[in-house]
């Protein structure tokens, strides 16, 4: 049996005010043809599927298509909540959609209640129907949707309230259920979770799970089990040859600019995992971090290969460029988040703006200071002559009053 990881899709975000619905179309698109082409079993979504509670009708409507199509391609689908999702409207019509092959598990209810399937060997599989003595040997696969401590501690009879205790009290939960099934044979089991777990490298699109006294979770909670499919985290990463990240299909912040985006390929027989594999997925954009200083980054051609990235640009010169978003966007027409880290100014950059203004001269000083506080740009000669004129106009009026 062939399984595949996936987690945060976060249907319906936006990447810098940049709508994503097409690039996860076609994400949706290679998923679709890699479980024919990979004859995937099962399709793991380990939370996060959409970016909000309430998602839009055209979203939703994506999500609806990628299910008939990956149960229409003959996967089934196990699907959990995260954090961005809203557990009962995502968990709508479960146990309908259960019939097509769609296994929702977004309810504390339905933790110790898995997808079983029956594990066959080559040889039994050869067989087929010829009254051959199956082997017994089935997969579990759970699913532990987001667990939020101060609404589910209770519930799950977990003290105190916190992240740990909940996903000690959820996996106890799985593992008591496992005891009962392997009474009756070999189970192997997946389980889902999204979940912040030691020793995963986070990145800044994902949500800071240590607001609010929620931390990481130890990975020895998972231990036993023969696969764990994590969700949260962005970057498809390995914690132990167990458990994983899968990460994300797309990136969703300048700070995944260098992930190589893509899922696990999960092989199950009846003596257990396998094999675990690598699929990666195409970028529809490439992502580009520019650093320097405008001229530079205007006139090398080291940075040609930006011009059709999304671009987040910083401006390194010792004075703010005039016109910059507009000169950079000639070259590289996405550049969507611009910065500057001045390098190489006068001592005044270290100096903080009171300072400088108790070190004021005269009016024109703390004029021209304040623009240049403003804007990080020193006044230019016009805009001093400027300056200077309106301080006369303001003297004269007071003097004829």
């Amino acid at each position: 049996m062939r399984l595949l990881h996936t987690s945060d899709w976060h249907l319906g975000r936006s990447f810098h005010g940049v709508g994503m619905l097409d690039a996860q179309r076609s994400f949706v698109d290679q998923l679709v043809s890699a479980v024919s082409s990979q004859a995937v079993d099962v399709v793991l979504i380990a939370g996060d599927v959409y970016d909000r509670a309430l998602p839009g009708v055209d979203v939703v409507r994506l999500l609806d298509d990628a299910l008939v199509r990956l149960t229409a391609a003959g996967a089934q689908v196990v699907l959990t909540s995260g954090n961005h999702d809203s557990a009962i409207r995502l968990g709508f019509a479960s146990r309908l959609l259960e019939r097509g092959g769609v296994h929702l598990r977004t309810r504390l209810a339905d933790l110790d209640q898995p997808l079983v399937l029956p594990l066959e060997s080559h040889a039994d599989a050869d067989l087929g129907s010829s009254g051959s003595k199956d082997n017994g040997a089935v997969l579990a696969i759970y699913g532990i949707p987001w667990l939020e401590p101060r609404l589910v501690a209770e519930q799950l009879g977990a003290e105190p309230a916190s992240h740990f205790a909940v996903t000690r009290a959820a996996t106890d939960r799985i593992r008591a259920d496992l005891a009962l099934r392997s009474a009756g044979g070999t189970v192997h089991s997946v389980v889902l979770a999204h979940t912040f777990a030691s020793g995963g490298i986070s990145s800044d699109s994902e949500r800071d799970l240590s607001i609010g006294g929620v931390g990481a979770v130890p990975l020895d909670l998972f231990d036993g089990f023969s696969y764990t499919a994590l969700g949260h985290l962005h970057g498809r990463q390995t914690l132990s040859p167990q458990v994983r990240y899968s990460g994300s299909p797309l990136a969703y912040s300048f700070s995944e600019a260098k992930h190589t985006k893509g899922s696990w390929l999960i092989d199950v027989g009846p003596e257990g995992v396998t094999n675990v594999s690598e699929l990666s997925w195409d970028a529809p954009r490439k992502l580009a971090v520019l650093r320097g200083g405008i001229t530079e980054l205007l006139e090398s051609e080291d940075h040609a290969w930006a011009e059709d990235a999304y671009c987040q640009i910083t401006l390194t010169d010792a004075q703010r460029p005039q016109q910059a978003m507009e000169r950079l966007r000639a070259r590289f027409p996405d550049t969507l988040v611009l910065g500057f880290d001045p390098q190489g100014g006068s001592a005044k950059a270290s100096t903080s703006y009171s300072t400088r203004l108790a070190e004021a001269q005269d009016d024109l000083s703390v004029c021209c200071g304040f623009l240049d506080h403003v804007r990080g740009r020193d006044a230019d000669d016009a805009e001093r002559l400027a300056l200077a004129g309106a301080l006369d106009n303001v003297r004269l009026r007071e003097a004829s009053l």
